[in-house]
């Protein structure tokens, strides 16, 4: 699974299809996927070069994150749901949808980019849980903006694993080669939920470290995953 904040296209495009090609995910968790001129188009087009579908997301609903998928994953459901929005601020949501990849048991896969106001993005960490009913296979992916040691991971890592303990892990913002210093972006999993390997995705066939600069502001975030059942 890659979970991957693509700036809204704005960036070198060819790069980033090459980057999501290379990491060769089942599901894509997107962040800032186009949401005002042509999205729906942008969104398309994205889907089509790289290769999958569209899950869930992509509109108004969830503002901005977007699930893309193999065209052979199923969706048995989808969650999105846009968040109550403070004055001033930008709308967020989650695209969040109940999937099957391949013969694994069903597992709630949820992209988010939370507030930049700290305030509101403690209350948007709250209403994550949310997206999970009791005992359903859970993955969480985004851009937090917050580091782990804030309030709102903290309490989420408390309750769900934080992927990156699982491997070395390095910063993920900014993608320019001296400063990925932020660690924003991460992966979650319920418990169930195996994790392989989790980290800034490096030395895999036909991915150019050229590509990961040029492809948009934050570096990408690929998590081998095991789902029971798989």
């Amino acid at each position: 699974m890659l979970s991957y904040n693509v700036r809204s296209l704005r960036d070198d495009r060819r790069a980033l299809v090459r980057v999501i090609r290379a990491c060769r995910p089942d599901v894509v968790c997107v962040q800032e996927s186009p949401r005002y001129w042509r999205p729906g188009g942008q969104v398309a087009w994205l889907a089509r070069e790289t290769g999958t579908k569209v899950l869930s997301g992509g509109g108004r609903i969830a503002a901005g994150p977007l699930l893309l998928g193999r065209p052979e994953v199923e969706v048995l459901e989808t969650r999105d749901r846009l968040l109550p929005k403070t004055r001033g601020l930008h709308a967020r949501g989650f695209a969040t949808a109940l999937l099957r990849v391949d013969a694994g048991e069903p597992v709630v896969v949820t992209s988010c980019h939370l507030s930049l106001d700290p305030e509101e993005r403690l209350r948007q960490f709250a209403l994550l849980p949310e997206q999970f009913a009791p005992g359903e296979h859970g993955v969480i992916a985004g851009d937090f903006n917050e580091h782990p040691d804030g309030p709102g991971w903290q309490g989420l890592a408390a309750r769900y694993r934080d992927a990156h303990l699982a491997a070395p892990w390095g910063g993920t913002f900014t993608s320019v080669p001296e400063r990925p210093y932020q660690r924003i972006d991460a992966v979650f999993v319920t418990e169930g939920v195996e994790v392989l390997a989790c980290g800034v995705p490096q030395d895999l066939p036909g991915l150019a470290p050229a590509d990961l600069l040029a492809a948009t502001d934050h570096l990408p975030v690929l998590a081998d995953l095991r789902v029971p059942g798989a």
